[in-house]
């Protein structure tokens, strides 16, 4: 099951996912710091992702745990880009990326061997 989230439950996740466990004081904290909101509003998105099942609290202290891996919404909100806007082409996300910014002499490096360990695990 595919848990969707919104910008702002996805801002209360990076800290999770960022510094592990942590109290719902001290995700209002970062969240104050970063972005002005109060702890209100921050109680208000923990809550909906404890809802959603992407945030498990634990007591004592109202601890926050994430449940639902970095990776995982890395990879879906991966797939959702592909199709939205490179009509599920790699190459084309591909192109966008190499031609809108400039890449270091060691990220072309390593972005070919990337290529590389891929054709190999194929062959």
């Amino acid at each position: 099951m595919e848990i969707k989230l919104a910008d702002s439950e996805m801002k209360v996740m990076e800290v999770l996912w960022r510094e592990g466990d942590s109290s719902a004081k001290h995700v209002a904290d970062v969240m104050n710091e970063r972005y002005g909101w109060n702890i209100n509003s921050t109680y208000t998105f923990l809550k909906r992702c404890i809802r959603k099942g992407a945030v498990e609290r634990r007591e004592p202290g109202f601890v926050c745990h994430a449940t639902l891996p970095l990776e995982e919404v890395q990879r879906t909100e991966t797939e959702k880009l592909l199709d939205k806007v490179f009509a599920g082409s790699v190459d084309k996300l591909f192109t966008a990326l190499l031609g809108s910014r400039q890449l270091t002499a060691e990220q072309l490096r390593d972005l070919k061997r990337m290529v590389e360990e891929l054709e190999e695990e194929e062959k």
